[in-house]
């Protein structure tokens, strides 16, 4: 369960919650010179970049979605799995561009242990929406937005919305109306207002500002404690 925008205004500015349930994942928020990233723990015991900001203003997350027969994981070159998609992309190995032409060219499938979804940007405010065995839409609009469930094909996850779930509603309704002044404060604002709790509560949230070059971020949903960093 997570959430994801891109603003684009005087600023280019994109934020993130970050939901997992501690019972299943393991997490840390690590800053390296190149790089801010939630890493996650993986079987291989290294921490992944699934979710994070690189200091060329790459931005990729994955967001949980449930499943479809089109999009399981297959081996082989004509397949990439969309968890090393976005890696590379948050590692900076591959571009937007780059990123377009292997959706475009080859089937991107879900990884071996999980459904996922992703939204990519770049500094450019460029927005690249891939949903494994659905598609991928190239868009750069005044904002962007995703959570759980498709947007190319919203019919075929409607029926998986979990009851009281309406964090795509609420987010865009505080979107829709912002002007081209839009702040990392109106973001966290932003982020504040669709936090969850619970099992699946909100563990990490980041603002990244591309006129600031710098990433701003709280931790179990303390608003009052944001952090700064700033890439060198």
């Amino acid at each position: 369960m997570c959430t994801r925008f891109v603003y684009n205004g005087d600023d280019m500015i994109t934020g993130f919650n970050f939901d997992i349930d501690l019972a299943v994942w393991d997490h840390k928020v690590i800053t390296e010179k190149e790089r801010f990233y939630i890493g996650i723990r993986m079987p291989d015991h290294r921490y992944h970049s699934f979710h994070g900001v690189n200091a060329n203003g790459n931005a990729g997350t994955l967001l949980y979605v449930h499943g479809n027969e089109k999009g399981q994981y297959c081996g082989g070159d004509q397949c990439c799995s969309i968890a090393d998609l976005t890696e590379a992309f948050v590692r900076a190995e591959i571009s937007l561009d780059d990123a377009l032409y292997i959706a475009r060219n080859r089937s991107i499938v879900y990884a071996r242990d999980a459904t996922m979804q992703s939204m990519l940007s770049d500094r450019s405010g460029r927005v690249l929406i891939i949903e494994p065995g659905i598609g991928y839409r190239l868009e750069k609009e005044r904002y962007s937005l995703i959570t759980n469930y498709s947007l190319l094909k919203p019919e075929e996850t409607r029926p998986y919305i979990v009851a009281g779930d309406d964090r795509y509603e609420r987010a865009k309704e505080l979107l829709e109306p912002a002007g081209s002044n839009f702040s990392v404060a109106d973001a966290m604002s932003v982020l504040n207002a669709v936090r969850q709790e619970g099992a699946w509560a909100t563990r990490v949230s980041f603002v990244y500002s591309v006129r600031e070059q710098k990433v701003y971020y709280v931790l179990h949903h303390n608003f009052d404690q944001i952090v700064e960093y700033r890439f060198h």
